[in-house]
């Protein structure tokens, strides 16, 4: 195996990923950007640019995200995919491009399900398929958007495994690599005869999308899919062979789209500039048998000389990024990543290009698309007048709000709903089997059967919201805009919730700005002679019942949840979530025991570690740490961590407290997994791994030094009071949603509220 030496540059960005906000926030690149309009008007933005012979209104460029479960069971996309697309074009995005459009049926048996029906859409020459590729592209240029269809030659070895339960076929790759969800399952390598039946695919493909009305075609050559895994030494090793030629797949594919479309139909091609796996790894590439193959990626140099290849077959323009699922938080960065976290790539990609004269066939310049986390418009303004880029790409930010382009060029950038980096609805969901969601925009993947204004009440209620936590918040806001008459009752002396505590941490500036934004719709609301904010008041079931309300919601949140455990009133206690809004409550200690590995455990232990220098171990019952939680957000958390010294202890109970110490007993077991792995992802619950090895009984007692024990044993939803609501007829109609009903995620609260907001 080729060995490479970690790139200085490379090396930079990975370390800096963990401790960004070191030295303080600034809202610049690399740092906690906020919602902020100095920079307005945004000139740069909302200026037109060419790509080859087509020109593009605006320099923003809607991500793809993945189209899972928006489209009929033989491809054609769904009127929920059509309406998707549609709002963002309504919104004022330039370019909007799809999520990934599989290629390569009957070759990667990763792309189709148990009947060969399509989790994502298909393009063809059917006249079927064509007529839903049709009305989407019409419907993006009825508002001035440019639409390209993202083509890949498949997943690879980052596809589902599921293939070889239920079709009974391995997965493939470009030589024989591991499956990235179960490492031990191994990927066939494809013959040069199916790879070249997928580089005629793409010429098809792309001429279909022509046919379409589509305005171009876009490469998935990034994050370790298919295409990457052929043009990638990491991937790639094969000895014998045309496509033994690292570059040869991609520019045959690019040379054959060119070949059907002609000389003036846009190409564009996603790329990242390195794997950056040496550099995230370091020593454990020869210790994990799963990363070991994967060494000698290639150097960004390498990358350069290729996109000058691709140039030449015909590409007018790139986006680049950095990463492959193995390091899965680079391309895909959540809400701990800094913001503008590759501008840098997207900069040497641009200066190189402009060193050396490079330009497209047509003679006229490669425009250079950045991405990650550029969703705040002084940030991403900054980044163009810079130079550090051509356009930027916006994926979730478009998810959180489609209106971001209207609202940015109108300066009413405090409307702005801004994405918090969960991932919980715009990645999590794939992985469970849903479509495209978003924890803060509820209407988000349901564009087709909720309007974008809900009409208003025939019939005004005075509703009563007992709660000012995200759900109280956004239920109260969407009944008084629909016409009813609405009181939001919070006991603290602020709104937020849950979300206060949350936003704390330097590495959750995302969740602050969404605090900033309720606290904004709020005020506004109060304008209204229909909204009512009550701060510092306690609701009772009396004191409903004398407000004679027509209805009343509950969102009271949850109570944390507090073990009666041997010696714990002699132990220096306290919540995470208390500790993280009144941080003076840690006093002197130095060695803090976090109890509890779930998202708040780990976000609480980051912020201890990273932001006051403490000395912290985490204790979790559990075989991993934040179980259901994004990979993307676990993993940056985690390798983070580790990096800062944090000590997991994952399979281990808690047997009782001391003053100044936590006693344990660890499962010692060599099968336990590693709780420091971030190189695999958690499978969802309803899938098996059948090669996975079950944890062993053997145990070990062990005391940990504490001078503050944490709890983030997550909370109970708290029903009492509208239990004793419903036993008093309180009121004509109650409700209980949010984590008052069932504790759970922002999605969760978001969608719940919002839904009985539309329809009470």
């Amino acid at each position: 195996m080729k060995e490479r030496t970690p790139e200085p540059t490379v090396q930079k960005l990975i370390d800096s990923y963990g401790n960004w906000f070191q030295g303080g926030c600034a809202n610049q690149r690399g740092n906690a950007a906020r919602m902020t309009r100095q920079l307005y008007p945004y000139t740069s933005i909302f200026s037109p640019i060419r790509v080859g012979r087509l020109t593009i209104k605006n320099r923003v460029v809607m991500a793809p995200m993945g189209n899972l479960m928006m489209c009929e069971e033989l491809g054609r996309p769904s009127s929920k995919m059509i309406e998707y697309f549609t709002a963002r074009a309504k919104g004022g995005v330039g370019l909007i491009t799809s999520g990934l459009i599989p290629i390569s049926h009957g070759i990667d048996p990763t792309v189709s399900e148990i009947r060969n029906e399509v989790m994502m859409p298909r393009v063809s020459g059917s006249r079927t398929l064509m007529s839903g590729w049709r009305a989407l592209a019409e419907n993006c240029h009825s508002y001035g958007s440019r639409f390209f269809i993202q083509l890949t030659p498949g997943l690879g070895r980052v596809g589902p495994p599921t293939c070889l339960v239920q079709r009974k076929k391995f997965p493939v790759s470009a030589s024989f690599n591991p499956n990235f969800y179960i490492p031990e399952l191994p990927c066939m390598r494809l013959s040069d005869h199916a790879l070249t039946n997928i580089v005629k695919n793409a010429g098809q493909a792309a001429a279909d999308a022509k046919a379409c009305k589509i305005d171009g075609v876009y490469l998935h050559g990034h994050e370790g899919y298919l295409l990457e895994q052929l043009t990638n030494p990491a991937f790639n090793r094969r000895k014998l062979g045309k496509y033994a030629d690292l570059n040869r797949f991609g520019v045959d594919m690019v040379k054959e789209i060119r070949r059907r479309v002609g000389p003036n139909y846009p190409i564009m091609y996603r790329i990242d500039l390195t794997l950056a796996l040496e550099e995230t790894y370091g020593g454990r590439m020869d210790e994990v048998r799963s990363l070991k193959k994967f060494k000698g990626g290639r150097t960004i140099a390498q990358t350069l000389a290729y996109m000058e290849e691709l140039v030449k077959a015909g590409v007018d323009i790139f986006d680049v990024d950095m990463g492959c699922y193995d390091n899965w938080w680079l391309p895909h960065p959540p809400a701990g990543m800094p913001a503008g976290c590759f501008l840098e790539l997207s900069r040497i990609a641009k200066a190189h290009f402009a060193e050396k004269k490079i330009l497209s066939n047509l003679g006229v310049p490669v425009p250079i698309v950045a991405v990650g986390k550029l969703g705040y418009p002084d940030l991403a303004e900054q980044a163009l007048r810079d130079g550090m880029c051509d356009m930027v790409m916006l994926g979730r930010p478009l998810l959180a709000d489609p209106e971001w382009c209207n609202k940015a060029y109108a300066g009413k950038v405090s409307e702005i709903c801004p994405c918090i980096g969960c991932q919980e609805g715009c990645v999590n969901e794939f992985v469970e089997g849903g479509h495209i969601k978003c924890a803060v925009n509820a209407r988000t993947g349901y564009e087709d059967i909720v309007p974008q204004d809900p009409a208003k009440t025939e019939h005004s209620k005075r509703i009563g919201v007992v709660g000012g936590g995200p759900a109280g918040v956004v239920f109260a806001l969407n009944a008084a805009r629909r016409g009813h008459t609405v009181e939001l009752i919070e006991a603290s002396g602020a709104i937020g919730g849950k979300i206060r505590p949350g936003s704390v941490p330097a590495v959750k500036f995302d969740f602050a700005n969404y605090l900033t934004y309720l606290e904004h719709q709020v005020a506004e609301a109060e304008k209204l002679p229909n909204f009512t904010l009550r701060l510092n008041t306690s609701a009772t079931v009396q004191w409903l019942k004398e407000q004679q309300y027509d209805a009343v919601i509950f969102a009271i949140g949850t109570k944390n949840v507090c073990p009666p455990l041997p010696g714990l009133e002699s132990a220096n206690v306290v919540q995470a979530t208390d500790l993280l809004v009144k941080p003076e409550l840690m006093g002197s200690a130095k060695k803090i025991v976090v109890v509890g590995g779930g998202v708040v455990g780990c976000e609480t232990a980051y912020w201890l570690a990273y932001e006051h220098g403490k000395e912290v171990q985490v204790v979790e019952m559990l075989p991993n740490f934040m179980q259901g939680a994004c990979t993307a957000n676990r993993g940056h958390l985690i390798h983070y961590m580790e990096k800062a010294g944090v000590k997991l202890y994952n399979c281990t109970r808690v047997d009782s407290f001391a003053p100044g110490k936590v006693t344990v007993t660890c499962n010692v077991s060599k099968t336990v997994p590693d709780p420091y792995n971030t190189w695999q992802p958690l499978l969802p619950e309803n899938i098996p791994n059948p090669l996975a090895k079950a944890p062993g009984k053997e145990t070990a007692q062990k005391e940990l030094d504490a001078d503050l024990v944490v709890l983030a044993m997550g909370g109970r939803a708290d029903e009492s009071l509208y239990h004793e609501a419903l036993a008093a007829n309180a009121a004509p109609e109650l409700y209980n949603i949010g984590d008052s009903f069932a504790a759970g995620r922002v999605l969760e609260a978001n969608r719940a509220a919002f839904q009985l907001a539309m329809k009470i």
